[in-house]
Protein backbone atom coordinates (compact mmCIF):
# COMPACT_ATOMS: atom_id res chain seq x y z
CA UNK A 1 0.00 0.00 0.00
CA UNK A 2 1.36 3.45 -0.88
CA UNK A 3 2.39 5.91 1.80
CA UNK A 4 -0.25 8.63 1.65
CA UNK A 5 0.57 12.17 2.75
CA UNK A 6 -1.84 15.02 3.48
CA UNK A 7 -0.50 18.50 2.87
CA UNK A 8 -2.73 21.35 4.07
CA UNK A 9 -2.23 24.56 2.09
CA UNK A 10 -1.74 27.66 4.22
CA UNK A 11 -3.35 29.69 1.42
CA UNK A 12 -6.65 29.03 3.23
CA UNK A 13 -5.32 29.54 6.76
CA UNK A 14 -5.93 32.54 9.01
CA UNK A 15 -2.87 34.69 8.29
CA UNK A 16 -3.45 36.80 11.39
CA UNK A 17 -2.40 33.76 13.47
CA UNK A 18 -0.39 31.70 11.01
CA UNK A 19 2.01 30.16 13.54
CA UNK A 20 -0.89 28.84 15.57
CA UNK A 21 -2.64 27.59 12.44
CA UNK A 22 0.31 25.50 11.23
CA UNK A 23 0.90 24.08 14.71
CA UNK A 24 -2.76 23.12 14.98
CA UNK A 25 -2.95 21.46 11.58
CA UNK A 26 0.20 19.42 12.24
CA UNK A 27 -1.20 18.39 15.62
CA UNK A 28 -4.34 17.31 13.72
CA UNK A 29 -2.28 14.92 11.59
CA UNK A 30 -0.86 16.85 8.64
CA UNK A 31 2.26 15.29 7.08
CA UNK A 32 3.44 18.34 5.14
CA UNK A 33 2.76 22.09 5.11
CA UNK A 34 2.03 23.29 1.57
CA UNK A 35 3.16 26.84 0.87
CA UNK A 36 1.68 28.59 -2.19
CA UNK A 37 3.77 31.40 -3.67
CA UNK A 38 2.02 33.62 -6.25
CA UNK A 39 3.52 36.66 -7.96
CA UNK A 40 0.59 38.49 -9.62
CA UNK A 41 2.49 37.94 -12.87
CA UNK A 42 2.56 34.24 -13.76
CA UNK A 43 -0.73 33.85 -11.86
CA UNK A 44 -3.35 36.51 -11.05
CA UNK A 45 -2.76 36.79 -7.32
CA UNK A 46 -0.11 37.86 -4.84
CA UNK A 47 0.59 35.82 -1.73
CA UNK A 48 3.69 35.31 0.41
CA UNK A 49 7.47 35.20 0.17
CA UNK A 50 10.49 33.70 1.94
CA UNK A 51 10.04 35.85 5.06
CA UNK A 52 6.76 34.10 5.85
CA UNK A 53 8.31 30.70 5.24
CA UNK A 54 11.12 31.64 7.62
CA UNK A 55 8.56 32.79 10.19
CA UNK A 56 6.61 29.53 10.26
CA UNK A 57 9.63 27.21 10.06
CA UNK A 58 10.24 27.18 13.86
CA UNK A 59 6.60 26.26 14.51
CA UNK A 60 6.62 22.84 12.78
CA UNK A 61 8.95 19.89 12.31
CA UNK A 62 7.18 18.46 9.24
CA UNK A 63 8.46 19.26 5.74
CA UNK A 64 7.49 22.57 4.13
CA UNK A 65 6.53 22.09 0.49
CA UNK A 66 6.94 25.35 -1.45
CA UNK A 67 4.97 25.61 -4.70
CA UNK A 68 6.38 28.48 -6.76
CA UNK A 69 3.88 30.13 -9.11
CA UNK A 70 6.30 32.88 -10.12
CA UNK A 71 8.20 33.87 -13.26
CA UNK A 72 11.16 33.92 -13.55
CA UNK A 73 11.76 31.30 -10.90
CA UNK A 74 15.50 30.85 -10.37
CA UNK A 75 16.16 34.07 -8.46
CA UNK A 76 13.91 33.12 -5.53
CA UNK A 77 14.85 29.43 -5.13
CA UNK A 78 17.90 29.97 -2.86
CA UNK A 79 15.88 32.37 -0.69
CA UNK A 80 13.22 29.76 0.03
CA UNK A 81 15.81 27.08 0.67
CA UNK A 82 17.48 29.38 3.21
CA UNK A 83 14.05 30.15 4.74
CA UNK A 84 13.51 26.49 5.59
CA UNK A 85 11.81 24.89 2.59
CA UNK A 86 12.31 21.13 2.24
CA UNK A 87 10.59 20.68 -1.12
CA UNK A 88 10.45 23.26 -3.94
CA UNK A 89 8.33 22.83 -7.06
CA UNK A 90 7.87 25.10 -10.06
CA UNK A 91 6.03 25.23 -13.37
CA UNK A 92 8.05 24.39 -16.50
CA UNK A 93 6.67 27.51 -18.20
CA UNK A 94 8.45 29.69 -15.62
CA UNK A 95 12.00 28.53 -16.38
CA UNK A 96 14.09 29.02 -19.51
CA UNK A 97 16.29 26.09 -18.45
CA UNK A 98 14.24 23.48 -16.56
CA UNK A 99 17.13 21.10 -15.95
CA UNK A 100 19.21 23.93 -14.49
CA UNK A 101 16.37 25.10 -12.21
CA UNK A 102 15.85 21.57 -10.88
CA UNK A 103 19.56 21.25 -10.19
CA UNK A 104 19.56 24.64 -8.46
CA UNK A 105 16.89 23.40 -6.05
CA UNK A 106 18.88 20.26 -5.29
CA UNK A 107 22.12 22.20 -4.93
CA UNK A 108 20.38 24.24 -2.24
CA UNK A 109 19.54 21.11 -0.27
CA UNK A 110 15.86 20.70 -1.19
CA UNK A 111 13.83 18.08 -2.99
CA UNK A 112 12.89 19.25 -6.48
CA UNK A 113 9.75 18.96 -8.55
CA UNK A 114 7.75 20.11 -11.54
CA UNK A 115 4.14 21.32 -11.53
CA UNK A 116 1.70 20.72 -14.39
CA UNK A 117 -1.38 22.89 -14.96
CA UNK A 118 -4.51 21.25 -16.40
CA UNK A 119 -3.50 22.16 -19.98
CA UNK A 120 0.29 21.75 -19.63
CA UNK A 121 1.61 18.74 -21.59
CA UNK A 122 3.71 16.12 -19.85
CA UNK A 123 6.52 16.03 -22.41
CA UNK A 124 8.62 18.20 -20.10
CA UNK A 125 9.17 15.03 -18.08
CA UNK A 126 10.91 13.22 -20.93
CA UNK A 127 14.45 14.29 -20.05
CA UNK A 128 14.40 15.22 -16.36
CA UNK A 129 12.99 12.25 -14.46
CA UNK A 130 16.42 11.67 -12.91
CA UNK A 131 16.27 15.09 -11.24
CA UNK A 132 12.72 14.82 -9.85
CA UNK A 133 11.73 13.97 -6.30
CA UNK A 134 8.10 15.04 -6.75
CA UNK A 135 5.61 15.77 -9.54
CA UNK A 136 2.61 17.97 -8.78
CA UNK A 137 -0.53 17.79 -10.90
CA UNK A 138 -2.81 20.81 -10.65
CA UNK A 139 -6.48 19.82 -10.61
CA UNK A 140 -7.48 23.49 -10.86
CA UNK A 141 -5.96 26.39 -12.75
CA UNK A 142 -3.47 28.05 -10.39
CA UNK A 143 -3.94 31.46 -8.83
CA UNK A 144 -6.85 31.11 -6.41
CA UNK A 145 -7.88 28.91 -3.51
CA UNK A 146 -11.30 27.33 -3.10
CA UNK A 147 -11.76 26.14 -6.69
CA UNK A 148 -13.50 22.94 -7.79
CA UNK A 149 -11.61 19.82 -8.85
CA UNK A 150 -11.23 19.42 -12.64
CA UNK A 151 -12.07 15.74 -13.40
CA UNK A 152 -9.71 15.61 -16.38
CA UNK A 153 -6.81 15.78 -13.93
CA UNK A 154 -7.41 12.11 -13.07
CA UNK A 155 -6.18 10.99 -16.50
CA UNK A 156 -3.08 13.12 -16.12
CA UNK A 157 -2.40 11.69 -12.65
CA UNK A 158 -2.71 8.18 -14.07
CA UNK A 159 -0.36 9.02 -16.95
CA UNK A 160 2.25 10.39 -14.54
CA UNK A 161 1.89 7.37 -12.25
CA UNK A 162 2.67 5.18 -15.26
CA UNK A 163 5.80 7.22 -16.03
CA UNK A 164 6.98 7.05 -12.43
CA UNK A 165 6.43 3.31 -12.21
CA UNK A 166 8.25 2.76 -15.49
CA UNK A 167 11.19 4.86 -14.31
CA UNK A 168 11.62 2.76 -11.17
CA UNK A 169 12.36 5.94 -9.23
CA UNK A 170 10.99 6.98 -5.86
CA UNK A 171 9.07 10.09 -6.96
CA UNK A 172 6.14 11.52 -5.01
CA UNK A 173 2.97 12.22 -7.01
CA UNK A 174 1.09 15.18 -5.58
CA UNK A 175 -2.30 16.61 -6.54
CA UNK A 176 -3.47 20.13 -5.73
CA UNK A 177 -6.84 21.77 -6.28
CA UNK A 178 -10.31 21.03 -5.02
CA UNK A 179 -9.22 18.00 -2.98
CA UNK A 180 -11.70 17.12 -0.23
CA UNK A 181 -13.01 14.12 1.69
CA UNK A 182 -15.44 13.26 -1.11
CA UNK A 183 -12.86 12.94 -3.91
CA UNK A 184 -9.51 12.15 -2.27
CA UNK A 185 -9.94 8.38 -2.80
CA UNK A 186 -10.61 8.92 -6.50
CA UNK A 187 -7.34 10.85 -6.83
CA UNK A 188 -5.53 8.09 -4.93
CA UNK A 189 -6.96 5.41 -7.21
CA UNK A 190 -5.62 7.38 -10.19
CA UNK A 191 -2.14 7.16 -8.63
CA UNK A 192 -1.61 10.19 -6.39
CA UNK A 193 0.05 9.68 -3.02
CA UNK A 194 0.28 13.25 -1.70
CA UNK A 195 -2.79 15.46 -1.39
CA UNK A 196 -2.87 19.24 -1.03
CA UNK A 197 -6.05 20.56 0.59
CA UNK A 198 -6.71 24.15 1.55
CA UNK A 199 -10.26 25.26 2.21
CA UNK A 200 -11.34 21.62 2.76
CA UNK A 201 -9.24 21.64 5.96
CA UNK A 202 -8.65 25.23 7.04
CA UNK A 203 -12.22 26.12 6.13
CA UNK A 204 -13.58 23.71 8.74
CA UNK A 205 -13.72 24.10 12.54
CA UNK A 206 -12.16 20.71 13.33
CA UNK A 207 -8.97 20.05 11.37
CA UNK A 208 -8.43 16.60 12.88
CA UNK A 209 -11.92 15.45 11.95
CA UNK A 210 -11.32 16.36 8.31
CA UNK A 211 -7.85 14.80 8.13
CA UNK A 212 -9.11 11.65 9.85
CA UNK A 213 -11.98 11.44 7.37
CA UNK A 214 -9.52 11.81 4.48
CA UNK A 215 -7.34 9.02 5.88
CA UNK A 216 -10.41 6.83 6.31
CA UNK A 217 -11.22 7.30 2.62
CA UNK A 218 -7.61 6.56 1.62
CA UNK A 219 -7.62 3.37 3.68
CA UNK A 220 -10.36 2.02 1.43
CA UNK A 221 -8.36 2.50 -1.80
Amino acid sequence: MPTYRIAPSILSADFARLGEEVRNVVAAGADIIHFDVMDNHYVPNLTVGPLVCDAIRPHVQVPIDVHLMIKPVDRIIPDFAKAGANIITFHPETSDHIDRSLQLIRDNGCKAGLVFNPATPLHYLDHVMDKLDIILIMSVNPGFGGQSFIPGALKKIAAVRHRIDESGRDIMLEVDGGIKVENIAEAARAGADTFVAGSAIFGKPDYKAVIDAMRSQLAQV
